[in-house]
């Protein structure tokens, strides 16, 4: 369990980082973020697939249409949501209301095995939700901003936290019941479907909104719009999903889904850093509830466990 915590914990930091990336470029669209940063995890994956090329026989239809629908949606949709949220809304709120998923993953694999009973995480669903309520007051009571373009942020925000609710969920699934592959082959071969998958949209884009793919930029917005892109793509994207997946196995679904929490407290550590200031008296307070939920989550699911030991002993 503490090797699956760590994994989660350095995934979250990877993909905190790459919550910054929509809010540095803000001149360039989520369509474009997004098929860029996974066409490049596309050609990564193809590489590391070649030395394991023999293991492809094993694929059967099921697996090609579950790589699919978790490409698509975890990685393609679920990103241009969640740009699009971040440059409607700003880091900090849309990377708190995606950070709900603790909520919403462990009400999905409440039926999981080594799932523990919903009346004990009670207690630290509250406090995590308590903070989630204390850094949406302070965005949206506080922050100025157009209204109509706050409520598109928050689709969005919405739309990225539905996509990578299922995709958690489904993915842990599938690892732990899918023998004849282990995490990093999975990952390889999820990268391989989001690479072809985003080839398709840019030829969609291209066909029927090029302005989508047209920016008015500087040679140097350009240069770091590249830099990101493959940052997010070894780091964002292939890294943190193989951490994650190292966790994924580990760990039951409804604490997986509490970990997630690392990714939002990261981004807000990043925007803090960022904006050269601390957090206001509200942000405090979510931190502070948010880990306290996490902690409290993590002794709930080791008491079973050690119940379990004690008996077989």
């Amino acid at each position: 369990m503490k090797r699956g915590v760590m994994y989660a914990g350095m995934a979250g930091g990877l993909w905190g980082g790459v919550i910054m990336v929509p809010e540095l470029l803000p001149e360039f669209s989520p369509m474009l973020l997004s098929t860029v940063r996974y066409l490049m995890v596309g050609v990564l994956s193809l590489l590391m697939l070649l030395p394991m090329a023999r293991h492809l026989r094993r694929l059967t239809l099921q697996d090609v249409w579950m790589l699919l629908r978790l490409a698509v949606v975890g990685n393609l949709v679920y990103f241009i949501c969640l740009a699009a949220a971040i440059q409607h809304l700003g880091v900090a709120p849309a990377s708190l209301i995606v950070g709900i998923l603790p909520l919403t993953i462990t009400l999905y694999g409440r039926n999981d095995s080594g799932a523990v009973p919903l009346t004990r995480l009670a207690g630290p669903l509250a406090l995590i939700l308590a903070g989630m309520l204390c850094i949406n007051l302070e965005t949206f009571a506080f922050a100025p901003g157009d209204v109509t373009d706050k409520l598109l942020g928050l689709f969005y925000a919405l739309g990225a936290l539905a996509c990578w609710t299922w995709y958690a969920g489904q993915n842990s699934r599938c690892l732990k019941r899918c023998g004849h592959f282990d995490g990093h082959q999975w990952s390889v071969l999820i990268g391989v479907m989001t690479g072809l998958a985003s080839l398709v949209m840019v030829a969609l884009l291209a066909g029927w909104q090029p302005q989508q793919l047209q920016v008015q930029a500087p040679a140097s917005r350009w240069w770091w719009f590249w830099v990101a892109c493959l940052g997010c793509a070894v780091f964002g994207s292939w890294l943190a999903t193989a951490f994650w997946n190292a966790a994924s196995r580990r760990l039951p679904l409804t604490l997986s889904g509490q970990l997630i929490v690392f990714e939002t407290l990261f981004a807000l550590l990043y925007a803090f850093l960022w904006r050269h200031s601390g957090p206001t008296l509200l942000e405090a307070a979510a931190i502070i509830l948010v880990i306290g939920g996490v902690l409290w989550s993590m002794r709930q699911h080791e008491a079973p466990r050690r119940l379990a030991k004690a008996a077989h002993s």
